[in-house]
């Protein structure tokens, strides 16, 4: 049910893509892909891993110049007093339906009740794992004032459900805020959430400018040359959130996924000085066992010594110098 569901995702019947890669590519795949992937027997082993419950030791409205990952692609980031989330999804599903679809290994490290008050909601693409609209929902009635920066194409979506404060963005557009810039930046992937929205909307990482550093978080990709073309425009971040699951069959997800291997060389072309791995062990979305990524990230990073990128606890609290 899980496979068919995630097929359904990726098929299409619509003929003209609205949005395309930044080399000009659609990503499609075929029939005969889909079924060949459906017919296949692998299963993942799944583990629970833990959650941390360091996060607890600070108060999250007051203190400042943090980051805790919350779970799958959801920071909660405080800086020089601004709080910012990205892609927020607490439901137990990551999906268009509440009884069947990818469901939640470990709960959310925080509650929607225990966060503070949210000044952005960053948004990368419109998949159910990244763009979770009962979330969205939740944060915006808890917080109407809060800002919600989401990829061209989509604002209908989050007006319909009464949301406001809706910026769309596409690649390299810009938001200034107080002493912060947030710039969307090109990523390779696609977005879906129905039959006949392929690519409507559009999809990339965002870039989180201060006088002292920038904040990466690159959303969902597939490797390109987009993280060396970031660097080149925006310079280095100091902190890059990039995501290490959701990568197998790799013959199958390598276009619009990246395995921990890509993970590090998209930090290396960004040129960050840590970063930190997201996008795995919170959904079962793939065929990969849920503790591969960060073996295979641990391994990666071992053999270039120095490399500052590291898989997370739920719950951890990282202190943003």
């Amino acid at each position: 049910m899980l496979k068919f569901l995630i097929v359904l995702l990726f098929t299409s019947l619509q003929i003209t893509a609205e949005y395309k890669n930044s080399n000009g590519v659609a990503l499609e795949k075929t029939i005969n892909d889909m079924v060949r992937w459906m017919r296949s027997d692998q299963e993942p082993i799944i583990t629970k891993i833990n959650i941390s419950s360091d996060w607890k030791s600070i108060d999250l409205s007051n203190d400042d110049n943090y980051a805790i990952w919350i779970g799958h692609s959801t920071f909660l980031i405080k800086k020089e007093g601004l709080t910012i989330l990205t892609d927020p999804i607490f439901s137990d599903r990551a999906s268009p339906f509440g009884f069947i679809g990818p469901k939640r290994l470990i709960p959310p490290a925080i509650s929607i009740s225990q966060l503070p008050k949210i000044d952005v909601i960053t948004i990368s693409h419109n998949h159910y794992d990244h763009l979770d609209i009962s979330s969205l929902r939740n944060l915006s009635k808890l917080y109407p004032e809060t800002l919600f920066f989401i990829p061209a194409g989509d604002k209908r979506l989050l007006e319909k459900n009464n949301i406001k404060n809706v910026h769309e963005f596409k690649w390299w557009n810009s938001f200034k805020l107080k002493d912060f810039e947030f710039t969307f930046t090109p990523v390779k992937h696609w977005s879906k959430r129905g039959l006949f929205d392929r690519n409507k909307s559009l999809w990339g990482g965002w870039f989180i400018q201060h006088d002292d550093y920038s904040i990466y978080h690159a959303g969902d990709t597939g490797y390109s040359n987009d993280f060396i073309e970031t660097k080149l425009r925006l310079g280095a971040p100091k902190y890059a959130f990039i995501p290490i699951g959701a990568y197998d069959p790799e013959w199958f997800m390598s276009d619009s996924h990246v395995n921990p291997e890509e993970a590090v060389q998209i930090m290396l072309d960004l040129e960050a000085e840590k970063g930190f791995g997201m996008h795995w062990a919170t959904f079962t979305l793939t065929d990969e066992d849920t503790i591969e990524p960060k073996v295979r990230l641990e391994n990666a990073t071992t053999k270039l010594g120095n490399l500052d990128f590291v898989s997370l606890v739920p719950g951890d609290v990282i202190n943003l110098d």
